[in-house]
């Protein structure tokens, strides 16, 4: 075993860092049907050491460069990205030996490298194996955020922004939380099963099955023991995989039987689902993107769950919606694009491919997206903003805007029906606000905005 594991890692990690616009989804997609004849074992231990290696990158360079009498800035990437792998498996993988690590990583090096460079990895990881505590990580107080950067690993801009706003002990906490491994969590179907049924079907593949806190829908594992696919009830769509913040964003939106919604950037039809089982399987949806793939496996999701309410279309809302073709909608779900700041613990590629430019030049595309889905909205009805981001230029900022152009449109409250036990998710301003450090959830946001005429 890993072997193949390593250098399939290590070909993603370079993919990544070779093609900014690439996703670590985007390249497991890519790799799913091959991944069929790879023993399981084999594809975890290269999922632990890319999502390993992704979070914790900055802690792995820092020791990089206080072993190496070579400057960091010219170490070929590929050799940066095997000198991780290798570190990161000597520092935090205590199942594996020490001997495994150093020579599975010089096995790498010389399918690429001269040599020298070969010599050069071996050396500097036995130098990790003898003095593992060699490299002290900068000091907190000297320098907060170089320190916290490096400790938590996390970009020195994200970690700024967090200190100005938060202070020290909560931006700690976030950064902590964010290098966490999540737990699976999975909505039940309720058009389907119940949750209770689906937790007793679960509870010999995990270690730990429960119901979540907040989403009524929801169930937390821990531990599994088999492939997802492999999971009961999966192939008769008993449920999806989505966050519990993901799921409580639908219950904003709070769609009734026989009402016309539109999920406006639908991707691949987690929310969509779970409007379709809000429904009843009752009234329409309209699942609309601008990507063809993901409308195609949509709408095989929606059969896998049984649902029969929902066609799709492609289109890209910074161009203005025919009303007359579309129609009006009782509720329209705009799950802006963003930056995905609130999701790095899924998603650990994006700390390092988004700058902090980023945040406006999604802000401004948000703004066209949501001025132009309101025309779509019914009076009387709603529209729910959301973003799985926690910065100010994607959330207030965007909805400030909008209702300062949009005199028709108010802020609508939440009520704690739309937000089971909402302990702290919804303020006095009336924004729903997840965190990762705080609610053990995706970071998200999200306004109810109701057309008055």
């Amino acid at each position: 075993m890993g072997t193949d594991a390593r250098k399939e890692a290590l070909t993603l990690l370079s993919e990544l860092e070779h093609n900014r616009h690439a996703t670590l989804d985007q390249l497991l997609d890519t790799r799913r049907e091959g991944d069929q004849s790879m023993p399981r074992r084999d594809r975890a231990l290269r999922q632990a050491l890319v999502f390993g290696v992704l979070r914790l990158r900055n802690r792995l360079d820092w020791v990089i460069r206080h072993f190496s009498n070579t400057p960091f800035r010219k170490i070929d990437p590929i050799i940066k990205n095997i000198l991780r792998l290798g570190i990161y498996q000597l520092l935090y993988m205590d199942r594996i030996p020490a001997s495994a690590a150093v020579n599975t990583a010089v096995e790498l090096a010389k399918d690429t490298a001269a040599p020298w460079t070969v010599k050069f990895v071996n050396g500097l990881l036995r130098s990790v194996v003898r003095n593992p505590d060699a490299a002290h990580f900068p000091d907190v107080a000297a320098d907060p955020v170089k320190a916290i950067s490096i400790r938590k690993s996390l970009p020195k801009w994200m970690v700024k922004r967090w200190l100005t706003r938060w202070g020290r002990k909560e931006c700690n906490q976030l950064c902590a939380a964010l290098n966490e491994i999540p737990t699976l969590t999975l909505r039940t179907n309720t058009l389907k099963t119940t949750r209770a049924e689906l937790v007793e079907s679960l509870q010999a593949d995990a270690a730990r099955v429960l119901p979540t806190p907040h989403s009524p829908e929801g169930v937390s594992l821990r531990g599994l023991q088999t492939d997802l696919t492999a999971l009961p009830g999966f192939t008769a769509g008993a449920f999806q995989v989505q966050d519990e913040a993901a799921q409580l964003i639908s219950h904003l939106l709070a769609p009734q039987s026989g009402q016309r919604v539109l999920d406006a950037c639908a991707g691949l039809g987690g929310k969509t689902g779970h409007i379709a089982q809000l429904m009843e399987n009752r009234g329409e949806i309209k699942a609309v993107d601008t990507v063809d793939r993901k409308l195609t496996e949509l709408q095989k999701e929606m059969q896998r769950l049984g649902v029969s309410i929902v066609t799709t279309a492609r289109h890209d809302w910074e161009n203005p919606p025919d009303p007359v073709a579309l129609g009006n909608f009782d509720r329209v779900l705009l799950d802006a694009p963003c930056s995905g700041l609130g999701v790095l613990r899924r998603n650990p590629d994006t700390r390092w491919q988004r700058t902090e430019a980023d945040l406006e030049r999604y802000a401004r595309r948000q703004g066209v997206l949501i001025n132009q889905l309101a025309l779509l909205v019914k009076p009387g009805g709603l529209l729910v903003y959301a973003v799985c981001s926690m910065e100010p230029e994607e959330t207030d900022r965007v909805v400030q805007r909008f209702l300062n152009q949009n005199e028709q449109f108010s802020q609508d409250t939440i009520s704690m029906e739309a937000v089971h036990e909402p302990a702290g998710l919804t303020g006095p301003d009336h924004c729903f606000r997840t965190f990762p450090h705080r609610h053990a959830m995706d970071g998200f946001f999200a306004v109810r905005l109701k057309r008055r005429i």
